[in-house]
């Protein structure tokens, strides 16, 4: 009996930041689906642990490593992502990281890295990918933006703002190229159960501001696991979703609904 086909069946799929948390869990659903997939990471370790499961399970992946804060290493890995596999269906623009501080804290340096790792990579990565997707007739692609696009935290001035920025640049994208066969969705998670979120949550903890499990049950009950919101993000990413476009998926358990 022949395999029944994934949602990505046959496509390519970029994901930055697809080598831990819930990046590296959409990298091995996306290669469930049926996609061959790209991984794009500065982690190089974690990178290739992702990418030896992938293999190990009969799928196709490779890691490109890049820092895609930085034009150069951005357009490199594109580049080099078009020479191996000749086309480009999905991008997952996923990397980023959190600044946790009061706000009179909060310095120039600060604001730059976040602003490049969060807001500046997912626009040079699409910048870069676009063209491929326009000569190819279309596209998808899925921006992780989070609850802090709509739903301030205290000492994360910073980190929401780039969060509205990156949910508002989904949002663009697809207005501007609805019409050119590109799809661009926003997936909006809550507190999510990966090392970046538990450092998030301690980070937030050391200046007395409780995000603990117990206090989220109020507002999301448990915390997100990250294949949660890989899930959302292979809806958003495959023609499931194919009349869904500039829309914001949350994946917060009514964190955002209360």
């Amino acid at each position: 009996m022949s395999r029944a086909a994934g949602r990505l069946e046959g496509k390519i799929a970029i994901v930055s930041g697809g080598a831990t948390g819930a990046g590296g869990a959409a990298s091995l659903l996306f290669a469930q689906e049926g996609a061959q997939v790209a991984v794009v990471d500065i982690n190089t370790d974690a990178g290739e642990e992702v990418v030896t499961r992938i293999r190990a399970a009969g799928g196709t992946a490779e890691l490109f490593a890049a820092d895609v804060s930085k034009r150069a290493a951005v357009d490199a890995a594109v580049a080099n992502i078009m020479a191996r596999f000749g086309r480009i269906d999905v991008l997952f623009n996923h990397a980023g990281s959190i600044v946790v501080k009061p706000f009179v804290d909060t310095t120039d340096e600060d604001y730059d890295w976040l602003m490049n790792v969060n807001v500046k990579s997912m626009f040079m990565m699409t910048r870069a990918v676009l063209p491929h997707m326009l000569a190819a007739g279309g596209g998808s692609i899925v921006c992780t933006a989070s609850i802090s696009s709509v739903a301030a935290t205290p000492l994360e001035v910073l980190y929401c703002t780039t969060k509205g920025a990156c949910a508002m640049f989904a949002r663009s994208i697809a207005v501007e190229y609805r019409d050119r066969g590109i799809r661009c969705n926003a997936v909006c998670p809550g507190f999510i159960d990966t090392p970046h979120g538990r450092r998030e949550i301690s980070a937030l903890a050391k200046y007395g501001f409780d995000a603990s499990e117990a206090a989220l049950s109020v507002q999301q009950g448990r915390l997100c696991a990250p294949e949660e919101v890989a899930r959302a993000a292979l809806f958003l990413a495959s023609d499931d979703a194919s009349f869904v476009n500039g829309a914001h998926l949350y994946v917060d358990n009514c964190f955002t609904a209360a």
